[in-house]
């Protein structure tokens, strides 16, 4: 028996849905894709990021049996003034920091140019021209389609992936509803304040009326009715074909929108673990500002400096230290405090104070200097004063004068 052949299928029509719009609800949609870098707030969060970071000094530092001091040479110059021919360092740290925080997902790639084994410029490589390649324990490098080494690059990395913990992580997924919602919200606000649907004014017109029939005809009911010339001019319409009523308006409160908008700044500020104060919401506090730096700031620094340690620096005993003091929130008042204090226990010199106040070094406060009492406990009884006699040892008139009695 042969098989009976089925019909044939054909392909269905497609539906048809028929839409009743009004004719500028389109000022309230929200068209295509909003990458991160275009959302204002993630941007706006990102740039103070970046902000902080590439306006901090990099220090060159040096393990000594004393402890670490700064060293200055062409390196730490290299650094910290100018990494390449055409780039400051505020440049590029930005850079590499909107790297890690956006286009590169949690990686940013500096290429080392050397020359004679002397390094001479580095260079920060684009997100899209590199990738990354498993390979055994670690990776390849694919940059313009090439394979290289990792150790011929720079790689800066945050938050690593448990996958590949060689390989950092973005934000991208984390942000993408909350973007959307912030482009939506926008999109609604600029549709609602451009909308021409809030009138304050409904007018009831009997419909048998003959001039309501037209659209001229309405014009000429409101010319000949509702419109007057002078202002304050009190109205004279028939009381059997008109009624006035007036309406309040829909604000951006009673939508909600604002307070949803608020929420979802404070969740992208949660997100890039940023302070909400920065995108706008709530106020400024100095102990949640000082937090955000020694750990958001702080911790983005660590990265970039120990990637840059690792790839740049040969000696152990060297290493490279953003001035991450210098962005805390400090009044002048308490950096003077803190400073006389630190100057007369013999902790710091009168420059180092003078210059956390930014004043400029005066001769003779580049030593360290000690109130007498602050001394030894063994030491007490050595005090000239204790033994009757002046600074340099030797006894004063008064002293001798009760010897003589």
């Amino acid at each position: 028996m042969s098989k009976k052949k089925g019909k044939p299928k054909t392909r269905a029509e497609p539906n048809k849905t028929a839409f009743c719009y009004i004719d500028n609800w389109d000022v309230i949609l929200n068209h295509g894709y909003v990458s991160l870098a275009d959302s204002p707030e993630v941007s706006s969060a990102v740039n103070k990021i970046a902000d902080l970071i590439s306006g901090m000094t990099i220090h060159l530092m040096e393990n000594t049996d004393n402890g670490d001091i700064r060293v200055y040479d062409e390196l730490a110059k290299k650094i910290d003034i100018y990494p390449n021919d055409w780039m400051t360092r505020k440049t590029f740290i930005s850079v590499i920091v909107r790297n890690l925080l956006l286009e590169g997902d949690g990686n940013s790639f500096v290429y080392p140019e050397t020359e004679k084994g002397f390094l001479k410029n580095l260079y920060p490589i684009p997100p899209y021209s590199v990738s990354m390649v498993p390979d055994g324990f670690g990776y390849k490098v694919i940059y313009n389609g090439k394979s290289y080494d990792p150790s011929e690059f720079i790689h800066v990395v945050i938050n690593p992936k448990g996958t590949y913990p060689w390989k950092g992580t973005g934000y991208r997924v984390a942000l993408k509803t909350i973007v959307e919602n912030i482009s939506q919200g926008n999109a609604t606000i600029n549709g609602f304040m451009k909308s021409k649907w809030k009138p304050s004014i409904i007018v009831k017109v009997d419909a048998n009326t003959e001039e309501f029939a037209s659209k001229e005809g309405r014009k000429k009911l409101l010319s000949k009715y509702i419109e007057s010339s002078e202002a304050g001019e009190p109205w004279l319409i028939p009381a059997e074909q008109f009624e006035v009523e007036t309406v309040k308006p829909l604000s951006l409160q009673d939508l909600a929108i604002t307070d949803a908008m608020k929420l979802d700044k404070t969740t992208v500020a949660s997100i890039l673990d940023i302070p909400p104060f920065v995108l706008g919401v709530g106020e400024f506090k100095e102990n949640v500002w000082n937090n955000f730096i020694s750990t958001r700031i702080k911790n983005i620094c660590i990265a970039i400096e120990q990637a840059f340690t690792k790839a740049i620096l040969i000696s152990p005993k060297r290493y490279f230290r953003f001035n991450c003091r210098s962005l805390y929130s400090y009044d002048i008042e308490k950096l003077e405090k803190v400073g006389s204090d630190l100057y007369t226990k013999g902790l710091a010199k009168g420059n180092e104070v003078r210059d956390w106040i930014e004043l400029p070094p005066l001769d003779g406060l580049d030593k360290l200097v000690i109130l007498e009492n602050y001394i030894p406990s063994e030491k007490i009884g050595d005090q000239n004063k204790l033994k009757g006699g002046d600074s340099d040892g030797t006894k004063n008139d008064e002293d001798e004068r009760h010897e003589d009695t």
